[in-house]
């Protein structure tokens, strides 16, 4: 048996878990195959690397503590996943909370932070893109981002963020326009 996560399905890794002497083994089989993943989901909400990385480290904590109780009504990705956006939500609501800034200075402070990042390597379009997301409300971003750049399945994501698939509908065609607004004017 090899350390290569492919070989594990994750119903095999949730019950490897359950095994007291190779938790440890399972979770590391578990980040590896979830880590990359969940980096840019996060990334994509969050834009820092910092932010991201902290974020990630919290998603897999809080993934560490709960994976005993996991019932596998989901799939192990979409659990992680719902985790990582609660996370990484919960770290924008603290951002303005904390600054007491209204939406429109994170948005100028994230927009900030993706014109300096040094991991950034779009061209024109691809800036005015991120900028374009970063006018939007938290919740139409996400589903943007998972419906457009990770090309989920809106029942895929209605599972996810516990919501309809109308709804997510809905807010993806209006982030659409939004974003298709944008770009025109800038």
């Amino acid at each position: 048996m090899g350390d290569r996560t492919s070989v594990h399905t994750d119903r095999e890794l949730v019950a490897l878990f359950r095994i007291k002497e190779k938790r440890h083994y399972a979770f590391d089989l578990i980040v590896k195959k979830y880590q990359e993943k969940l980096y840019w989901h996060i990334r994509k909400l969050l834009i820092n690397h910092d932010d991201t990385d902290d974020t990630l480290q919290n998603t897999f904590v809080k993934a560490w503590g709960a994976l005993d109780g996991f019932r596998e009504d989901a799939g192990l990705y979409t659990w992680l996943y719902r985790i990582a956006t609660n996370e990484a939500l919960t770290l924008l609501n603290h951002k303005r909370r904390r600054l007491m800034l209204p939406l429109v200075d994170v948005e100028k402070q994230l927009t900030a932070s993706l014109e300096t990042d040094e991991y950034f390597n779009g061209d024109e379009l691809q800036l005015a893109l991120q900028k374009a997301l970063l006018k939007l409300p938290d919740k139409q971003r996400l589903v943007f981002n998972m419906k457009y750049f990770n090309e989920m399945k809106y029942e895929e994501m209605a599972e996810i963020l516990e919501t309809s698939v109308g709804a997510l509908k809905a807010s993806y065609h209006l982030a659409v326009k939004k974003i298709e607004k944008f770009i025109t004017e800038h």
